[in-house]
């Protein structure tokens, strides 16, 4: 059996997720020790409880260690199957990190599958859902399989309480190749709020109209209607010939507007003066793919401790190499071999 040390690399859920996604991809059982040793509050929370038994679900697979708090966890999947399936966080914890620990299997699982999460779907330290439908599931498209994400209602942290469908399609995954990014054809901030102040809004889209010499007809706001409680998220979407990237940051309380646009206002413009298609979070999700597609390539900016520990766990489910290139003091180039 696979035995995986959770504290090593970023020491998080990520390893958890990924070792999940490849042991229902692969049929290979896995240990995990020491899960999420690198956080304030270690062991499983109620997102990555969710997230272990839904891939239980989807592997028919059995579990040790799946309750709250702990530290170590045995999975052992049966077999693939295809279908309905109805997952809930419970709490504000991230629906979309659920999604992306089951839904890398489902691509190439023997049928369709339609999927009901809900939880938070606009979280600090996860891909918000527009990330998803904007960014990563285009890319999962191109790829071969067809999956469409529709939300129905948003969760914000701290309340949670949103819900999102999903369609999957499965195809066999094909080798991408993304080095560049082409012209930028659109760029898009939006300031998306609920139960709070339109000011609020605002002023993040002054600062980012400030920070990045964006036009008026370049910045919106969205405000939502039917969420469960209070929440802001601040996202700008460049849209070029090759590649959409989103970049997302959030509001909190005793934080000013200024500081949440001026923080993403940041990132955004560094991946625009790197020149690369793929940015850092992005990074992370189309490696995982690259790697059952067994091959294929992009430019990104230079990894961060989630990328390396991709890469790391790879090694444990999967016969692939990953090489990183330095192209320049901005730009890395990933190429994934089977």
């Amino acid at each position: 059996m696979i035995r995986i040390d959770g504290s090593k690399g970023e020491g998080g859920g990520q390893v958890l997720r990924t070792s999940l996604a490849l042991s229902l991809v692969t049929g290979q059982p896995f240990q995990m020790v020491n899960i999420r040793a690198g956080r304030s509050k270690p062991g499983l929370l109620r997102q990555h409880l969710t997230a272990v038994k839904a891939a239980a679900a989807v592997g028919d697979a059995d579990l040790e260690g799946a309750e709250l708090h702990s530290k170590e966890l045995t999975f052992r999947p049966r077999s693939l199957k295809s279908g309905e399936y109805h997952f809930a966080v419970g709490t504000a914890g991230s629906a979309t990190l659920v999604l992306q620990t089951v839904l890398p299997a489902l691509l190439g699982a023997s049928g369709p599958s339609m999927l009901v999460l809900e939880g938070g779907t606009h979280n600090p330290a996860a891909p918000p859902f527009d990330f998803l439908t904007k960014a990563y599931l285009p890319l999962v498209r191109r790829m071969g399989p067809s999956v469409e994400a529709t939300l129905e209602r948003p969760g914000f942290f701290p309340a949670g309480g949103g819900k999102f469908l999903v369609s999957v399609e499965p195809a066999p995954l094909k080798p991408l190749h993304l080095l560049e990014r082409g012209k930028v054809l659109r760029r898009q901030a939006t300031a998306l709020i609920s139960q709070v102040p339109f000011e609020v809004a605002k002023r993040e889209l002054e600062t980012v109209g400030r920070k990045l010499a964006w036009f008026p007809d370049e910045r919106r706001v969205e405000e939502v209607k039917n969420s469960v409680g209070p929440g802001n998220a601040l996202y700008l979407e460049v849209e070029s010939e090759h590649v959409t990237e989103v970049f997302t940051a959030f509001g909190e309380k005793g934080v000013r507007s200024e500081a949440v646009a001026e923080a993403v206002s940041e990132e955004a413009r560094v991946y625009l003066e790197a020149g690369v298609p793929v940015g850092e979070h992005l990074c992370d999700q189309l490696m995982l793919l690259l790697a059952l597609a067994r091959g294929g390539s992009f430019r990104t900016l230079p990894l961060d401790g989630h990328a390396q520990t991709q890469i790391e766990t790879f090694a444990h489910f999967l016969d692939v190499k990953v090489s990183v290139s330095q192209v320049s003091s901005q730009v890395r180039e990933v190429v994934v071999d089977a």
